[in-house]
């Protein structure tokens, strides 16, 4: 079992930047791949970001790229999301999840995430206009 604990969101006007964080515990977590989803108000769950067991390989959502980095440090079972040049329809929880046997490329092509081993709570991102 892999428990997964976000925090690092909050509220950041539009241009701003936010690092979210993702403590992992449990199953060792350099054998998972991680990822960043996030659902906004009305809509599904969408895709945003994934890095492979190493950190040598990473996947991004067309929306984000160039704005999001994803980045991990096995050595802290800790996974991170840097987001720069926030807009608003960045606004949405974001859940950390990792995954015993995906690659961060299929990850990127889940949508929705359906059938991803562990997922954390979320944490809320609101960026204003």
């Amino acid at each position: 079992q892999v428990q997964l604990v976000e925090s690092g969101g909050g509220l950041v006007q539009a241009g701003g930047s936010l690092r979210l964080s993702c403590a992992a515990s449990g199953r060792t977590f350099s054998f998972i791949t991680m990822g960043w989803f996030r659902q906004a108000p009305g809509k599904e769950r969408e895709f945003v970001a994934a890095i492979s067991r190493s950190g040598a390989s990473t996947s991004y959502a067309d929306s984000v790229k160039g704005r999001f980095t994803i980045s991990r440090d096995n050595a802290k079972n800790t996974g991170y999301l840097q987001m720069n040049s926030l807009k608003p329809e960045d606004t949405a929880v974001y859940y950390c999840a990792a995954d015993r046997i995906k690659t961060a490329q299929s990850m990127g092509v889940m949508g929705t995430g359906r059938g991803i081993d562990y997922w954390g709570k979320g944490t809320l991102v609101t960026v204003s206009s």
